[in-house]
């Protein structure tokens, strides 16, 4: 045990002189007729008695450690270590195909908003992507955010520029979000259904090395019948990731839940910190002021 403001320890010593005073002093004898009587002296009564008078000086000691503020050194613990997630969608027209009983963009936006529930105390983006990119949600905890984003970036909504799909220049302006967070692990998980011009010649293979050296993970969703091209697989696979080929809900469903195992939490180790530990000194407190009660039923020297 350790205390806040250990100064105060120091008035310690008043109420261990007021017990050193009650023990040597004798008071005002009183001479009683009852010489030559054979009445014992007493002797342990006496030490009993005088014990007894320490409970107001040993209250006082309970009060002094009160105020010193005793507390002790907590146990260690752990702690989720940061994940900063972009999530990165493709909204150009062909997301509005029929995927299921919805269309694409209604199965991704669904295992999007049921991924963040994978992950409390990590921190989600959105980006939204076609032939432009616009980062819509920035780098949050707050996961209403995502979840509420759904009426407001359907395909159908979508200015003309937003038509085609640019893979490339989408990962590159994610990557600079992420760039900007020096706590934590990143990620980027792009959902898209399409193929991408932009990773054309080599660009695949430039973009893999960029993101690897950023410390960017990315994993690929390819939301549709057909194969995923050739060029995803080389960025997911360049950065540690991996691409998920999904044709139906269900299977993106499984994606979302495969890359949380994937990518699972790390957790630190917080030093330990203090905290307030009063009930010794709080205990010994109410013993002693139950015990000054019962002196006050005969175990002392005045009858007042």
């Amino acid at each position: 045990m350790t205390f806040a403001r250990p100064f105060f320890l120091l008035l310690l010593v008043i109420p261990v002189l007021l017990c050193v005073w009650e023990w040597q002093r004798r008071g005002h004898r009183l001479v009683l007729p009852l010489d030559h009587s054979r009445a014992r002296a007493g002797k342990w009564l006496r030490r009993i008695v005088t014990s007894l008078q320490f409970v107001p000086h040993l209250l006082l000691a309970v009060a002094i450690l009160t105020v010193a503020g005793p507390r002790r050194l907590g146990i260690p613990k752990d702690e989720r270590e940061l994940t900063n997630i972009q999530i990165c969608l493709d909204v150009s027209g062909s997301m509005q195909s029929r995927f299921g009983d919805g269309t694409r963009y209604d199965g991704a936006m669904e295992a999007i908003k049921k991924f963040t529930t994978f992950r409390p105390g990590d921190a989600f983006g959105l980006t939204i992507f076609g032939g432009e990119v616009l980062h819509w949600v920035p780098l949050t905890r707050d996961l209403s955010a995502i979840r509420m984003a759904t009426p407001f970036v359907k395909p159908n909504l979508m200015p003309r520029f937003f038509q085609g799909t640019m893979i490339g220049k989408a990962l590159r302006e994610c990557q600079k979000v992420l760039e900007t967070r020096a706590e934590g692990e990143r990620m980027i998980v792009l959902v898209t259904d399409g193929e991408s011009a932009d990773l054309n010649n080599g660009v695949d293979s430039q973009i893999a090395s960029e993101l690897r050296a950023a410390r960017i993970t990315v994993y690929m969703v390819h939301a549709a019948d057909t194969p995923a091209p050739e060029q995803v697989y080389t960025i997911a696979g360049g950065t540690g990731g991996k691409v998920f080929e999904a044709h139906d809900p269900g299977a993106l469903q499984e994606v979302f839940q495969s890359i949380d195992r994937m990518q699972a939490a790390r957790m630190k180790r917080n030093a330990a910190d203090y905290s307030d530990h009063f009930w010794p000194v709080a205990l010994a407190g109410l013993v002693l002021a139950g015990l000054q009660v019962l002196t006050a039923f005969g175990l002392r020297y005045t009858p007042w």
